[in-house]
């Protein structure tokens, strides 16, 4: 197991209603489904205009105001979680996990997360491995489908608890000698004091690089230990809305990710959405780590089928169609 740091125009076969090719017939009705392609595309945009969201910085401080007002307008309930992270350098980080809450009343829950950081330095870039990316995919694009996904369920108001957590201090982390726990500080933190006490779930979904072109979301590791009964629920939606093409049934490793935390310390069944590239070294997109993660990498296509398909689990989560 390694550290994930480490080792709106659709064409047909993107249209939910195509029933042709390999798409499976679905048996039961899919409830409406309005995920928009192009919000959250803007959303990913405007997270890349404040600059690399690396802790302690003028743009990481100002996205998060950014984030914090866009879940107080969609959201029933907005938590901040302020926190000191101490980086496996001993640098300490001014952190925030910010949460939205939809029927934060209802004890049926369903857990959306991802991280909004920048990692400090883009290390796997040949030419300038030592300043920070933009981290458009890597951060930016869970953020930006969460938070398309908050103004669909505004509109919506589905009767099921649903908690958006968008984690800090997520990719500042080594693969060295002090590589162990020093990712997902965020996620860390919150699984030891969630946002409300005793705060429970029935599962969790983590988007991580989950919008560059092309890209292809394999069944990790982890996730299927955790609930391989969710894992292939998810990976069936994805089939009757027409992307299979984009969730793969192929199995890869396990790695540490958000969900690894979440699962173990708070013992929510967490699966992660995650860009897979059996081509690469790394097993993630040529883009990982480097200049290369800018708004070139993000296609809308492979943001409609995540955000659809993610959508569609809350929804019929709650109508219990699966």
């Amino acid at each position: 197991m390694f550290s994930c740091k480490g080792p709106g125009d659709e064409d047909s076969k993107n249209d939910p209603d195509d029933t042709s090719g390999q798409v499976t017939v679905v048996t039961k009705p899919l409830l409406p489904n309005n995920f928009n392609a192009d919000s959250a595309y803007v959303y990913i945009e405007k997270q890349v205009s404040f600059g690399p969201r690396v802790p302690n910085t003028e743009p990481h401080r100002k996205c998060a105001l950014w984030i914090e007002k866009m879940l107080k307008r969609w959201s029933d309930t907005t938590y901040i979680q302020a926190f000191d992270a101490k980086s496996y350098k001993g640098e300490i980080w001014k952190a925030k996990n910010i949460i939205g809450s939809f029927n934060p009343k209802n004890p049926e829950r369903l857990l959306l997360c991802a991280h909004w950081d920048t990692r400090p330095q883009a290390d796997q870039d040949p030419k300038d491995p030592f300043t920070p990316s933009d981290g458009a995919n890597d951060g930016a694009s869970g953020v930006g489908v969460l938070l398309e996904i908050a103004r669909q369920l505004h509109a919506q108001k589905p009767a099921l608890g649903i908690d958006i957590v968008l984690f800090d201090v997520e990719d500042g982390g080594t693969n060295g000698n002090e590589a162990e726990n020093s990712w997902c500080l965020g996620s860390q933190f919150w699984a030891k004091q969630p946002h409300v006490p005793d705060y429970r779930a029935k599962n969790g979904i983590l988007l991580d690089m989950v919008g560059a072109k092309n890209a292809v979301f394999a069944r990790e590791g982890m996730s299927a230990m955790f609930d391989n009964n969710f894992l292939g629920r998810v990976w069936n939606t994805a089939s009757k809305l027409g992307y299979a093409n984009y969730f793969i049934n192929y199995s890869k490793d396990g790695i540490t990710d958000d969900h690894v935390y979440i699962s173990q310390i708070l013992n929510i069944p967490t699966i992660d959405i995650i860009d897979f590239d059996a081509k690469t070294p790394s097993g993630f997109g040529a883009y990982w780590h480097t200049h290369g993660d800018n708004m070139s990498t993000i296609d809308k296509k492979t943001l409609t089928a995540v955000g659809r398909t993610v959508l569609q689990v809350a929804l019929n989560s709650e109508a219990n169609i699966y």
